[in-house]
């Protein structure tokens, strides 16, 4: 199959990313770094005097890297995309882990019947092994998005930046040999993204897109359960995570809840690069937040 003719007209291209979220995500690295490389010695230097407080500093160092790593929508770290600036009944889906042969085709049916649109998380493998299915998603209006290669969920979180490197590109260029069009966006396996994660993607001019609301059908197959769980967190703007292939039911619970929300009014769109956020209005810099929980946490130094 040759690439997908595609209009340059309706590809988003990269925005800038040395923005102030951007900006406060670098800081928020340094600081985390510079505190866990500094944190032993400042153990070993109380430790003499109080071992408690030692113990303290060393597992405030470790705290500090995992939350972030482990927490698919905390902004320490740099950006996550949770969310996009609407004044009306607009939702964006966005389906993980295809494309599947069997389960992408009828998605894209569903969406057609309900003309929604949506953006497809794909592993790049799959990519390889069914391009005729990744195609068909382009073809038929909808996007797709960088899911890392092999989807490796249980280690991608430890990886060093080549290893992570290697997961972005190797999915980018199968994207890229099916549709022709580069994607700008990607979402890390389980959400889970380490310091590394932000630099390797902002010198690709791509984005973290995490999401607002979810309905683990990753793990459950009731559909009624899955969602009312995405439900209750859905309003104008809001990301939905979905996935298919693998556990029956995926598209069941995609079909049910794009019915359900397309009878409360809502549409189904793939939004501007202008219109992505990463965190709600007045929330208040990552950087400060790190710096006062370090100052918070730590006890005072004891008296020698």
């Amino acid at each position: 199959m040759g690439r997908i003719a595609v209009d340059p007209a309706r590809v988003a291209r990269p925005r800038a990313t040395d923005d102030e979220q951007t900006i406060s995500g670098r800081r928020v690295r340094q600081l985390i770094l510079w505190f866990v490389l500094v944190a032993p010695f400042i153990a070993v230097f109380v430790g003499t005097s109080s071992m408690t407080f030692a113990v303290g500093i060393v597992i405030l160092s470790h705290v500090l890297v995992l939350y972030p790593t482990l927490t698919a929508t905390s902004q320490w770290l740099g950006p996550v995309v949770t969310h996009f600036a609407t004044d009306v009944k607009e939702v964006w889906l966005t389906i993980d882990d295809g494309p599947d042969p069997v389960d992408t085709p009828r998605i894209l049916d569903l969406l057609a019947r309900y003309r929604a649109r949506a953006t497809f998380f794909v592993k790049g493998e799959r990519v390889r092994n069914y391009r005729q299915e990744a195609g068909e998603i382009v073809r038929q209006g909808h996007s797709l998005g960088n899911h890392s290669d092999g989807h490796p969920s249980a280690r991608f979180w430890c990886f060093g930046p080549r290893r992570i490197a290697q997961e972005i590109d190797r999915c980018n260029k199968a994207i890229l040999d099916v549709t022709g069009t580069p994607t700008t966006w990607f979402r890390a396996p389980v959400g889970m993204k380490n310091p590394f994660v932000h630099p390797l993607l902002d010198a690709r001019g791509m984005r973290l897109i995490g999401w607002s609301a979810r309905g683990f059908d990753a793990v459950k197959n009731e559909c009624s359960a899955v969602v009312n769980r995405i439900c209750k967190d859905i309003k104008p703007g809001s990301i939905i995570l979905a996935h298919e292939g693998r556990r029956e039911g995926r598209c069941n619970c995609i079909e049910f809840l794009v019915k359900r929300l397309s009878e409360e009014g809502y549409s189904f769109v793939i939004p501007g690069q202008d219109k992505l956020r990463s965190r709600a209005p007045g929330q208040g810099g990552d950087a400060t937040k790190v710096g006062n929980t370090i100052s918070a946490v730590m006890p005072r130094r004891p008296a020698f």
